[in-house]
């Protein structure tokens, strides 16, 4: 029989590297497809990422946020503990980056389809896509280092 701990451990392992396979193959592809200033692919890539951000990412950090709090209880560590707030704090910074990311990535594909029409990339393209990657970089790290949290625990839980 499965421990009921063991399972919600990987259940959040997996929602851990569902978020950053996503993450880390959602950047390489928009970057790879913008560099390209092939219209066609950069459209057809655009569509792609807006749709894995929905299949993937946000149904994986929802499963973070629930398994992540359930197993804290379930250990008893204290939600009032450094490592908690270091944590959340983590998350939340992730999640102040990602939802203008989402917004940027319904910009990018409308400006992508239009791009297709006129086969060129309008200026506004690469502009947002330069803060779309900006706002990427720090989302991404703050996940690295949630992954070192996770690990080694270096902070007080109680």
């Amino acid at each position: 029989m499965l421990d009921s701990y063991l399972l919600l451990k990987l259940i959040h392992i997996l929602a851990a590297v569902v978020v950053t396979g996503t993450g880390a193959g959602i950047a390489f592809f928009m970057f790879m497809a913008s560099r390209s200033n092939n219209v066609q692919a950069i459209s057809v890539t655009t569509q792609h990422v807006v749709l894995a951000d929905w299949l993937f990412t946000l149904p994986a950090v929802l499963i973070q946020l629930v398994s992540g709090i359930l197993l804290m209880a379930r250990q008893g560590y204290s939600f009032s503990s450094p490592w908690f707030y270091t944590v959340i704090t983590l998350f939340m910074v992730i999640g102040l980056c990602w939802l203008p990311v989402l917004r940027i990535q319904y910009r990018l594909r409308a400006l992508a389809r239009q791009a297709v029409g006129e086969n060129k990339l309008s200026p506004k393209f690469t502009s947002l896509m330069k803060v779309w990657t900006l706002l990427g970089i720090p989302a991404f790290a703050a996940i690295l280092v949630i992954f070192y949290l996770m690990v080694f625990k270096p902070l007080p839980l109680v």
